[in-house]
C-alpha cells in the first residue's frame, strides 16, 4: 500500500505538471486554413504529388482530429462562420464574420452604386440590433502584445481572412471590412491597436480609389487605403521585387497585395502564376515568420491556401490539387524555420466541397486520369461504354461538363490539361457554381499545445484549444 501510495502521488503531480505547462505552452500560434480542403482533396492531392504510398507535409504532423463544420443556421457551412468558429469560438449564420449568434446576414447584400463612380458595393447592415461583435483569436493576441500576421492567396478582403481582423453582418461588405484594417482611419476596428503587422494578399479593388485605368473597380469613398497604411508605417509591396525588397526588422509593418490575377481578384492559381512577378504562399509564409519571431511576446499568423476553394467550385480538379501542394509547401516552409517546443502549427480545412474519388483504377494511375480497370489496366468504361475521370463532382455550375449525351473522353486529355473540367452528377442552375460539402473536414497538429487536438470534434472546440494553449 505504501508503494502505491508513492505511484499515485507521483502519477497525480505529473498529471497536475501537464496540465499545467499545456495552458500557455504555445509562445507562437500558425494556423493553416486550406479552404474548402476536404479528404478527398488531401488524398488525390498526396497521390498529385507524391503517389499512393508518399505523404503531404500536413500528414507527417503528429496529431489529428475529426472536425464538425455546419453552422447555425446551415448544414453546409460557407467559409465565414467556419473559419468564425475557429477564430472565435462562436456559431454564426452563414456569411456572417467575427459577429455573434443574433446576427443575421440575409438582406445585408443590397447593392449601392455610387453616384460619382458607378461603383456597386454591399451595404453592411449591421445595426443596434443586429448582432453583436466578438472578439477574435488574432484581436486577443494583439492584447497579449504579440505580432500578428494575415496571409492568404485570396482577396484579403474575403471571408477567411477578413474573420481574423474584422466584424461585420455580411461578408459581401468588402469595401467596409477593409477599413477596419487601417490604423485611426473611420471605420476603423480599435481592437487592432496599432495594426496587424503582416497583411497579404490579392486583389487591391477595395483598397484604393475608384479608377477607370482598374476597370472601374475601386472605392467609391475616394479613399486610399494603401497610402493612409504607408502613412502608419506600413510598408507596401505588389509584386515579387517590393516583396523581397521589404525588411524583417523588428517592428515592420507590411501591407501585400498582389493584382497578377485581375480579371478574378485575387492571386493566381499556382499552375498559372508566375514566378518571376507573384510570391508563393510558401514564400509570404516564410517571410512572414521572419518579421513576426522578432516579437520577443510571441505571435499569431494565419496562413490560408484560399485558390483551392475556388478551383473546386470550378470543377477544376487539377488546379485544385495543385494549389493544396502549395500550400503543404507552405507547411513545410514554417516547420523549417519554427521552434516546435514554444510553437503550435494547426491545419485543417473550413469545409468539404463535393469531390469524389471513385472506381477501381490500377495502382499508379494518374489521379486526374480516367479510369481504369485495376486487374487489366484498360479503361473502365460507365454504363453509356465510354470511359469516365477518377475525380468527379457532386454537382456543378454552367462551366461544368454536364449535358444529356456524355462526351467520349476516350481521346480527351484528362490528366494534364489545367483547363480540364471533371464530369458532374448535378447540374446547378444559372450561373452557379459546385457547392461546399457537408462533411466532416481532418485537422493535423504539431508543436507546443498540439497534443489537446484528438478525437471528432466541434470547430468552435477548436478555438477553445488555440486558445487554452496561448494561455489566454
Amino acid at each position: 500500500m505504501k508503494h502505491t501510495f508513492k505511484l499515485s502521488v507521483a502519477a497525480l503531480a505529473l498529471t497536475s505538471a501537464l496540465s499545467a505547462f499545456a495552458d500557455g505552452e504555445a509562445k507562437n500560434v500558425i494556423f493553416f486554413l486550406g479552404d474548402g480542403m476536404g479528404p478527398v482533396t488531401v488524398t488525390a492531392s498526396r497521390i498529385y504529388k507524391y503517389g499512393e504510398a508518399g505523404k503531404l507535409t500536413m500528414e507527417t504532423l503528429g496529431r489529428t482530429a475529426r472536425v464538425k463544420t455546419y453552422s447555425l443556421d446551415a448544414q453546409t457551412t460557407d467559409s465565414a462562420p467556419s473559419m468564425g468558429a475557429y477564430m472565435t469560438g462562436v456559431k454564426s449564420r452563414n456569411e456572417v464574420v467575427s459577429m455573434d449568434a443574433t446576427t443575421k446576414a440575409q438582406g445585408a447584400f443590397r447593392p449601392s452604386t455610387d453616384a460619382t463612380t458607378g461603383v456597386s458595393s454591399a451595404v453592411n447592415n449591421c445595426t443596434t440590433t443586429n448582432g453583436a461583435a466578438v472578439p477574435t483569436l488574432l484581436e486577443q493576441a494583439i492584447a497579449k502584445n504579440k505580432a500578428t500576421g494575415v496571409v492568404s492567396t485570396a482577396r484579403l478582403t474575403h471571408a477567411t481572412p477578413a474573420i481574423t481582423y474584422s466584424h461585420i453582418c455580411n461578408r459581401n461588405a468588402e469595401y467596409d471590412i477593409a477599413r477596419q484594417a487601417v490604423p485611426g482611419g473611420a471605420g476603423y476596428n480599435a481592437a487592432l491597436g496599432t495594426g496587424v503587422d503582416v497583411l497579404m494578399g490579392g486583389d487591391s479593388r477595395y483598397w484604393v480609389p475608384f479608377n477607370t485605368t482598374i476597370a472601374g473597380k475601386g472605392r467609391p469613398d475616394g479613399r486610399n487605403l494603401v497610402q493612409e497604411l504607408k502613412d502608419k508605417g506600413y510598408n507596401y509591396v505588389n509584386d515579387l521585387t517590393t516583396f523581397n525588397a521589404a525588411p524583417s526588422a523588428a517592428g515592420t509593418k507590411i501591407i501585400g497585395l498582389f493584382d497578377q490575377a485581375l480579371s478574378e481578384g485575387h492571386m493566381s492559381y499556382e499552375l498559372d502564376r508566375n514566378p518571376a512577378l507573384e510570391p508563393s504562399l510558401a514564400q509570404m509564409t516564410a517571410k512572414s515568420i521572419d518579421i513576426l519571431s522578432k516579437n520577443t511576446n510571441g505571435y499569431f499568423l494565419m496562413v490560408e491556401g484560399g485558390r483551392i476553394d475556388h478551383a473546386l467550385h470550378g470543377t477544376n480538379a487539377m488546379r485544385a490539387l495543385a494549389d493544396t501542394i502549395a500550400f503543404d509547401d507552405a507547411i513545410k516552409a514554417a516547420l523549417d524555420k519554427v521552434d516546435l517546443t514554444n510553437t503550435l502549427i494547426v491545419v485543417t480545412a473550413d469545409h468539404d466541397h463535393t469531390m469524389a474519388f471513385n472506381g477501381y483504377s490500377h495502382l499508379g494511375n494518374n489521379i486526374l486520369g480516367k479510369t481504369t480497370d485495376y486487374r487489366t489496366k484498360n479503361l473502365a468504361k460507365a454504363a453509356d461504354g465510354k470511359p469516365y475521370t477518377t475525380l468527379v463532382f457532386g454537382n456543378g455550375g454552367a462551366a461544368a461538363q454536364r449535358k444529356d449525351v456524355r462526351d467520349d473522353l476516350t481521346n480527351v486529355d484528362t490528366a494534364f490539361n489545367k483547363n480540364y473540367l471533371q464530369d458532374v452528377g448535378v447540374m446547378l442552375g444559372g450561373v452557379g457554381s459546385e457547392t461546399h460539402g457537408g462533411g466532416d473536414v481532418m485537422l493535423f497538429a504539431k508543436g507546443a499545445g498540439s497534443a489537446n487536438f484528438k478525437g471528432t470534434i466541434d470547430n468552435t472546440k477548436v478555438y477553445t484549444l488555440l486558445k487554452k494553449a496561448f494561455g489566454f
